[in-house]
């Protein structure tokens, strides 16, 4: 009998290259990938499906259709939490679909049935971390395929990477997680994001592309912290400046509070809110962390906010496989 077991780490979504119609190329997400939190996952092969999980079981139903493959035995060993801004449900999805693959003897195509289920379609950054972690671009859709409302399911590609860097190994992500409502997914997303597309500003697109080129790129391949970390969150800022109405101001409350005080700290740098929230993230290096830590405690405690606050690493690699039984062992 074949087990295979698959874990993968989250992400935190920096932002778009262009939100505006009237530019070449739509979204062209930025993002990087994380060490943790992790989603992990073990399947064995089975003449049907044996979930316990009923968003899980969705995932191994569709990867079974994606495989052609009769079914499968699935749990759930560890998660993160959902619709924080950590990128779970690409994460869960693409982990499910890939120790469904190995647990039938088939390769993974991960980037080619990502849309078959459903992932990738805006943004291609859980995908690519998925792949291989890092500091990643992406190309974006061209805009006249992509409009106002996305492609039904499965018609389209993933945007294909532009750049990947592997951060430092002594940089350390800082992310904080208010005990808030949790930000938006499915229809509400798209709704959401329906509405900030139809009346982005292109200028916004272009100081955008002058900061990635001229400094968040240059920064990510030589290493310098301060130098990304400001350019971060230029780009985030300018971000929400695209959102301000569908989230009730550049970032959405209460992240903004946090995000004021986090910057206010000079340990901290880059900081920002991934995708919709409310996860807010700062980036620091080991020398700092502790203090770093200490500061998101204070920032939650002054608001009058629970949370959780964990320090990461920038993943340099992707999901982890490990497959065992019938002569595998990797």
């Amino acid at each position: 009998m074949v087990s295979v077991s698959v874990d993968a780490g989250a992400r935190i979504h920096v932002g778009f290259q262009n939100l505006s119609l009237a530019r070449e190329r739509l979204y062209g997400g930025l993002g990087i990938g994380l060490s943790e939190p992790r989603v992990r996952v073990v399947a064995d092969p089975a003449p049907e499906l044996s979930v316990a999980d009923p968003l899980v079981e969705s995932y191994a139903r569709r990867a079974c259709e994606v495989l052609e493959v009769p079914g499968v035995r699935l749990s759930l060993e560890a998660d993160f939490p959902r619709h924080v801004g950590f990128g779970s449900g690409t994460q869960l999805a693409l982990a499910v679909y890939t120790a469904v693959a190995h647990a039938h003897g088939l390769e993974p195509r991960v980037r080619a049935h990502a849309p078959a289920l459903g992932r990738g379609g805006r943004s291609g950054i859980g995908v690519a971390t998925f792949e291989g972690g890092g500091f990643v671009v992406d190309a974006g859709h061209p805009t006249g395929r992509f409009t106002t409302d996305p492609p039904a399911d499965g018609d389209w590609t993933v945007p294909v990477v532009v750049a990947r860097h592997d951060l430092p190994a002594d940089w350390r992500v800082l992310l904080v997680v208010p005990d808030v409502d949790p930000g938006r997914s499915g229809e509400q997303e798209d709704s959401s994001m329906r509405a900030v597309v139809e009346k982005a500003d292109p200028s916004i697109a272009d100081d955008i592309a002058g900061i990635v080129t001229r400094r968040l790129l240059p920064a990510a391949a030589e290493g310098r912290l301060e130098a990304f970390g400001d350019a971060l969150g230029a780009i985030g800022r300018k971000n929400g400046a695209w959102y301000a109405d569908a989230q009730g101001g550049v970032f959405r409350p209460p992240a903004g509070e946090l995000v004021e005080a986090l910057e206010a700290t000079p340990v901290l740098t880059g900081v920002g809110q991934s995708s919709w929230g409310p996860t807010v993230y700062g980036l620091t290096d080991a020398a700092h962390a502790e203090e770093a830590r200490e500061t998101a405690h204070d920032a939650l405690e002054r608001r009058g906010l629970a949370g959780e606050v964990s320090l990461t690493t920038p993943a340099r690699t992707g999901a982890q496989v490990a497959v065992e039984g019938e002569g595998h062992n990797r």
